[in-house]
């Protein structure tokens, strides 16, 4: 109980820290300006001067930043540093998505241009337009102040959207060959385990019951949609005038076709509510504690009453997502561990790992 104490602590203050998202670039994370506004005038007409960079400094997988022209602002997406894991930080199919999904899901940014000259930086980036709006965070903007049934709004389009997306007729809008499709699922549970054994230090658990009853639980049949695969409140862009409409959904780069029910999975395993436990509600990243929010219950009941996929027992999904959640934040700590990367926000990452495999222990013995 030590090690959930000190990350109670960590995650406590870090609260501090998250209202300065977007912040001054970190230390070695630094742009080479006069390149990229010279590739970048390619591509866009009418810019004055160089543009100011500020990072948007809470996420903690791809670098992303902001050039802010006199006459408008764009977001750069590049890779972090380091090594990676296969398939991951790849900035050419998190742009080619997007740009495909956008004329049957118009809640994608405008893509500009996409760049692999490692002339200029030493990774592929892309640049796309800026949404503008209010993103929930740890807290609710400053500005917006909901009333529980506005709250509760809230979630529903958060949800609609996100069944919107899954609903979405991808091969009669030629997006079938996006990806493999059918396997998904099997194929998520065995590379998330290879990922967190590949990405495993001696500090963090085996997880072998965790992969075991997932292999074990394999469903016997899976329906397959486009899923985004990171959707959650800090993903989504809200309407200024109306805090309770979704402008935007940001965040694509493990979009694909998969299951959606494993989409939503992974959506669950960052849903804090108010009555959780005291370590649980240290870990929360989104706003999902306020008056209003519905519980994971909730949220799962109201998918299933909105989707024509027929399901009882969550229970596997929500393992997963747990399970590829703690994969994620084990692969962040491994390049710290390695010293790819000094970002101190990563030091104790592997008390989150150890935490989330076992939150994914206490479902298992409930089912």
């Amino acid at each position: 109980m030590l090690k959930f104490r000190i990350l109670f602590k960590l995650t406590d203050n870090a609260e501090h820290v998250a209202d300065a998202y977007q912040s001054s670039v970190r230390r070695g994370e630094e742009l080479p300006v006069a390149l990229i506004d010279r590739w970048l005038r390619q591509y866009v007409d009418n810019l004055t001067g160089l543009p100011t960079v500020s990072q948007f400094t809470g996420g903690a997988s791809n670098w992303t930043y902001e050039l802010r022209y006199p006459e408008r602002a764009l977001i750069l997406r590049r890779a972090p540093a380091g090594t990676k894991a296969r398939g991951a930080h790849d900035m050419a199919r998190e742009y080619r998505i997007q740009h495909a999904i956008r004329p049957v899901f118009p809640l994608v940014p405008e893509m500009i241009a996409l760049s692999d000259d490692h002339k200029i930086l030493d990774s592929d980036f892309y640049v796309m337009e800026k949404l503008q709006g209010l993103i929930p965070r740890k807290r609710m903007p400053p500005q917006v102040r909901l009333e529980p049934e506005q709250y509760r709004s809230l979630c529903h389009s958060l949800l609609d959207t996100l069944l919107a997306l899954h609903g979405i007729d991808y091969a009669a809008e030629g997006l079938d060959t996006l990806a493999t499709g059918a396997g998904y699922t099997e194929r998520q549970i065995t590379g998330w385990t290879r990922r967190y054994r590949d990405a495993r230090t001696w500090n963090v658990p085996r997880a072998r019951r965790v992969m075991n009853w997932l292999e074990r639980h394999l469903p016997d049949s899976e329906t397959l949609s486009l899923v985004h695969n990171d959707f959650r409140f800090d993903n989504i862009v809200l309407d200024r005038a109306d805090p309770t409409k979704i402008v935007g959904v940001l965040d694509w780069e493990m979009a694909t076709i998969g299951n959606p029910l494993m989409d939503l999975g992974n959506s669950l395993a960052y849903w804090v509510q108010s009555d959780d436990d005291r370590l649980r509600r240290a870990t929360r990243r989104q706003p999902t504690h306020l008056p209003g929010m519905l519980t994971r219950e909730q949220v799962i009941d109201y998918y299933r009453d909105h989707s024509p996929i027929d399901f009882d027992n969550f229970a596997f999904y929500e393992v997963y997502g747990l399970f590829r959640l703690a994969a994620i934040v084990q692969q962040i700590y491994y390049r710290f561990y390695h010293g790819q990367t000094d970002n101190p926000a990563f030091r104790h990452f592997w008390l989150l790992t150890g935490y989330l495999v076992w939150r994914c222990g206490r479902i298992i013995r409930n089912n």
